[in-house]
């Protein structure tokens, strides 16, 4: 069986993971002094992407609401047509390649209208990096054509802009230290220079518990690769919903999207709460849902979804952390991890269900018969045809 450029990402992503949380944790850290403080004093404050860029700010939002650091999540390509940008506003603008055409028009927008832009990009050379006042470049090899490390490292850096606007001051970042078994990049853009000093703490700081986190996923990838590999969970041309809550629901939207680009096949992702409000009348025999955990919140009530819709004759994939082995049809078991911070890891297991079913189901997930890695062009699904002389 040859492995697809799909997986190879997917393999090389716990470690992409950390050799950027190491560089944002050491080198790296200035730009997020900037991009916090006019965080801070912005009086409206949009996240804003598209794609999986957008699913990435779906995550990372909850880490602003639920520290009451409020913010405006939406769609890149709706705030250019339609919004009106107030004047002193900030933009936290997610884009993998910065060179989307929804990206340049919003950046022409956003000086237009007097708004300060804080870019978070992995292509130094795009358009976001270049004309964004302040930038963050997420120095990762890109992916083959699926985002998976562009897109979990882009939310890890949204991630850390966001605890740091939450926690007062510089107590955040001051609680983020390098962990000594990786060396540091130092291709990343930063401006202003770095001026925040390290500060020693004796308790377990939040980079200890993320490389854990990571560290272990990556050892439970091959566990989870046997599970799906004897599961019945996966069908080929199946109807598939993903629900989630909280900083997780990012992840259920990356899946539905991982489905249509990679297996090729029409999925659904919302919000579990929301499921329960008509949408649970689809439910039939051998539907497949895909459940998001938290690690902390309505965990009873959703595995009680889980157990209805199994009695309903649905098949359900969970993900989370400590969840009954018999709770669902394919249960896949986190290490631990912050659970404000869990959407970091929770996405590989469906990254691997996903490459897996395309496989099954005769798809090709390293190519994309309709579209191109970066969408420059607002018009239309095909190439302009010429006209016939």
């Amino acid at each position: 069986m040859q492995t697809t450029h799909f997986l190879r990402d997917i393999l090389r992503q716990p470690s992409e993971l950390q050799r950027t949380l190491d560089h944002f944790s050491g080198a790296g850290r200035g730009a997020f002094d900037a991009a916090a403080a006019a965080v801070r004093s912005a009086r409206h404050v949009y996240l804003t992407g598209i794609g999986s860029s957008w699913h990435a700010g779906l995550n990372v939002s909850a880490l602003f609401q639920v520290g009451g650091r409020p913010v405006y999540l939406v769609d890149a390509a709706e705030m250019v047509q339609f919004a009106t940008i107030p004047a002193e506003s900030v933009l936290i603008v997610i884009s993998r390649s910065g060179r989307s055409v929804e990206i340049v028009q919003l950046l022409a927008k956003a000086r237009e209208s007097g708004a300060t832009v804080i870019g978070i990009t992995n292509a130094a050379d795009g358009a976001l990096a270049r004309e964004a006042p302040i930038a963050i470049v997420v120095p990762v090899a890109l992916d083959h054509a699926i985002s998976v490390n562009t897109y979990t490292t882009l939310a890890l850096a949204a991630g850390i802009l966001a605890g740091s606007v939450v926690e007062k001051g510089t107590a955040f970042l001051q609680g983020l230290k390098p962990n000594p078994g990786i060396s540091s990049m130092s291709d990343l853009k930063v401006r202003p220079p770095n001026d925040v000093g390290l500060a020693e703490s004796p308790s377990k700081t939040l980079t200890a518990s993320l490389s854990q986190a990571f560290a272990a996923a990556g050892g439970a990838i091959a566990g989870w690769q046997a599970q799906i590999e004897k599961s019945e969970w996966l069908a080929p041309r199946s109807t598939n919903y993903f629900l989630a809550r909280g900083s997780s629901l990012g992840s259920a939207y990356e899946a539905r999207l991982m489905w249509e680009e990679g297996v090729k096949s029409p999925a659904t992702a919302m919000g579990s709460a929301s499921f329960r409000h008509g949408p649970q009348e689809i439910v039939q025999k051998d539907m497949r849902f895909g459940i998001w955990i938290d690690g902390a919140r309505m965990r009873e009530q959703d595995l009680a979804l889980a157990r209805d819709l199994r009695k309903l004759g649905a098949r359900v994939m969970l993900i989370g952390q400590s969840l009954p082995e018999d709770a669902g049809d394919l249960v896949f078991q986190l290490p631990e991890i912050p659970s404000e911070w869990q959407f970091l890891i929770d996405i590989i297991p469906a990254q691997l269900v996903a490459e897996r079913l395309a496989r099954l189901s005769g798809s090709d997930p390293d190519t994309f018969r309709l579209g191109s890695f970066v969408v420059e062009d607002a018009a239309g699904l095909l190439p302009e045809e010429k006209p016939k002389r």
